[in-house]
């Protein structure tokens, strides 16, 4: 079995955290070792405390420490869901560390760090495999600032990208954008996010040890029998709940329930504490909740102006849940072919108050989509399909017999 150096990031809450956690469980899980390495000494003088999921509440950082899969904190100057600026002496930790641990290979959960330019030159001097996933969102057709902006961000990354042994990417789409940029097609492996059937699964086939069915009964009686359409993400221009907020507040459908999960720096300026159909549920750490409100909710939508593939998508696919998204990013993709609704980036306020009448008034068309979304996820998207080809590519970097692929 290998050894794998993980470079990622444990907080705050965000996709990259959520990717990086259920990987290395899993890679565990089969007898690799791995060694995680992230940022999580702030700079002397502040603690150890640090806010997660973008809501202000915090928690104190003391991992136990484990023999068998060690951890490594770098000291950073600042780290948010989007960005992290190491201290100055994080790049001499982590050469120290790498040279300490001895791993087979090193591989980087991108958290847009200046560190991550870095990577190239210091792994090749300690002559170790370098591998990186490579997380920033995208809309290739450039059809708004964000997707703009997010274009800026791959041309950025792109001549280090090259350098890199491998780059895992979660779209065929994402891989020819990054081609297009210069990145050879030959270090790109296109291994989209996957999640576990078992933990995400419709009321009644989830793991009976999780305690969902009881989350699952008091939300219904707190609803009382209102159909719920559900957001779950982050409150933030990206993605583009301003626009979901201005279709529910044309239609208001009767009998229906908004319930937006998460926060950001959007939340404020958007929230009105007026509207009795829209419930501002903040950040939710439990799982089980999480797959409770999957479960109840009659419609899972996601306005994203640019995206990735989302984990919050493919979770509520698997969860049986009718998915309506956008197709920024890999989404649409994830979607097409009647696994869920794909609308267009533009003019998204516009189509969704043409389809939540329709979503409202035909139940059997939204539990068919859900049917549907969850046999999508069976076939393309299970979190041991993600593994079985991760551990193909570590193969092909690692010396022979080291990997069980």
């Amino acid at each position: 079995m290998a050894h794998i150096a993980w470079l990622g990031k444990k907080s705050p809450f965000c996709g990259n955290v959520t990717y990086g956690l259920s990987i290395t469980e899993a890679l565990r899980q089969r007898g690799h070792g791995v060694s995680f390495i992230h940022f999580d000494t702030p700079p002397a003088g502040l603690g150890r405390q640090e806010s997660v999921g973008g809501d202000g509440r915090s928690i104190q950082v003391s991992p136990a420490p484990d023999p068998d899969n060690p951890e490594v904190a770098l000291p950073y100057l600042v780290k948010s869901q989007v960005y992290t600026i190491p201290s100055p002496g994080a790049q001499r930790e982590l050469r120290e560390s790498l040279e300490r641990l001895k791993p087979d290979l090193v591989h980087a959960s991108l958290t847009l760090s200046p560190l991550d330019f870095r990577l190239p030159d210091l792994c090749q001097q300690l002559g170790l495999p370098l591998v990186a996933t490579f997380h920033p969102a995208f809309d290739a057709a450039l059809r708004n600032l964000a997707g703009g902006t997010q274009q800026l961000t791959y041309q950025l990354y792109a001549p280090t990208l090259s350098r890199f042994d491998r780059v895992i990417v979660f779209s065929e789409l994402q891989a020819d954008l990054l081609e297009r940029l210069g990145v050879r097609r030959q270090r790109l492996a296109v291994i989209p996010n996957g999640v576990d059937p078992l933990q995400w699964a419709p009321a009644g086939q989830e793991d009976p040890q999780a305690g969902v069915a009881s989350e699952l009964v008091r939300l219904r009686q707190r609803f009382g029998g209102r159909r719920v359409f559900l957001y779950m993400g982050r409150i933030a221009t990206e993605k583009n709940v301003e626009a979901l907020l201005k279709a529910w507040r044309l239609v208001r459908p009767q009998g229906c329930q908004l319930v937006i999960v998460g926060d950001g720096p959007l939340r404020p300026s958007l929230q009105d504490g007026r509207e009795d159909d829209v419930i501002w549920w903040g950040y939710e750490a439990d799982r089980s909740i999480r797959l409770a409100l999957l479960q109840l909710a009659e419609v899972f939508l996601l306005p994203s102006l640019v995206e990735g593939l989302s984990l919050a998508l493919l979770e509520a696919m698997a969860s049986g849940t009718a998915c309506v998204a956008t197709d920024a990013g890999a989404d649409g993709w994830v979607l097409e072919g009647g696994a869920g609704i794909v609308i267009s980036t533009q003019g998204v306020t516009t189509q969704l108050r043409t389809l939540l009448p329709v979503l409202r008034d035909q139940p059997v068309l939204t539990a068919e989509l859900g049917r549907r979304a969850r046999e999508r996820v069976l076939e393309r998207y299970t979190l041991k399909r993600n593994i079985d080809n991760l551990e193909a590519l570590y193969a092909e970097l690692v010396p022979s017999g080291r990997v069980a692929a």
